[in-house]
């Protein structure tokens, strides 16, 4: 089994999107499962900052914030969706995310269709 970077965390991240998808379904607006997962984050001992907001880079200058939905253990970035199909256009925003913010992993986790979505991302440097 190929071990990716950060697999310990985003493995640890996406069981508790589980937990929180398996209790409560879909149909809630995205901020109620944001809140659910923080709980699931700190039962799982996961360090993680809610809504941190994070500068964005073009080149090497800082021309602006955007707030991530959550940074976990400093590493990960997630962002969360509560829409009934993903797209690609989901992908492009956490890709550009990820190189504005200079992240190399991140999670799109949609909990709005009636089983979890979730796609791993990550950037080479």
């Amino acid at each position: 089994m190929t071990k990716y970077k950060y697999s310990d965390i985003t493995e640890t991240i996406i069981g508790s999107a589980m937990k929180v998808h398996s209790f409560l379904g879909n149909g809630f607006q995205e901020v109620i499962y944001q809140r659910c997962l923080a709980i699931e984050f700190g039962q799982a001992d996961l360090d993680f900052m809610r809504e941190v907001e994070i500068p964005i880079y073009y080149h090497d200058e800082a021309v602006g914030t955007r707030r991530a939905d959550f940074l976990v253990e400093g590493k990960v970035l997630v962002e969360i969706k509560a829409i009934t199909k993903l797209e690609e256009v989901h992908w492009a925003q956490i890709l550009n995310y990820l190189r504005a913010y200079k992240i190399e992993v991140g999670l799109l986790i949609n909990f709005g269709d009636k089983s979890l979505q979730f796609k791993r991302f990550v950037l080479s440097k």
